[in-house]
């Protein structure tokens, strides 16, 4: 079966098993490999992508269901409030090991296009489900916060 869809603003097609989990097909398929397999079952957030603009698990999408979407990737994010997350993200210091940070940055990145100025609640119930296997969660929210406040000077 071929899928079709736009990666990164390539339109590309897939010629795999429907069931295929959009993250297999990304990082094997496509060879892009800034969306990391974390858990398998949707629950660490390693693998989070934008899918028409929203978070979405690529571990557990099954291509079948994405003909003619829009993925957008860590390697392809882009815009202002992904820059303004990237540079808190340094500045802040969050990563340590790094592993979860692609999925991590993709979450908070929607989290500003959608809600420019969010509450502490409004941020920890974006990043529910974003696992850090270190713990930066503080930093994480800090991060955010100096992310908007850049946005809106």
């Amino acid at each position: 079966m071929s899928i079709n869809l736009t990666v990164n603003d390539k339109d590309v097609t897939l010629d795999l098993d429907p069931d295929t989990p959009l993250l297999w097909a990304l990082r094997d398929e496509l060879r892009l490999t800034g969306t990391k397999f974390g858990c398998g079952i949707a629950q660490c957030g390693a693998c989070t992508v934008l899918l028409d603009g929203q978070t979405r698990r690529a571990c557990v999408t099954p291509i079948g269901t994405l003909d003619g979407a829009y993925v957008q990737t860590i390697e392809a994010l882009d815009g202002p409030e992904a820059e303004a997350v990237q540079a808190a993200w340094m500045d802040v210091n969050v990563p340590q090991c790094g592993y979860c940070q692609s999925g991590q940055v993709v979450s908070a990145t929607a989290l500003l296009q959608q809600i420019p100025k969010p509450t502490d609640e409004e941020i920890d119930q974006a990043m529910a489900g974003n696992l850090c296997r270190c713990a930066t969660y503080v930093r994480i929210r800090q991060a955010i916060r100096q992310a908007s406040d850049a946005l809106e000077a």
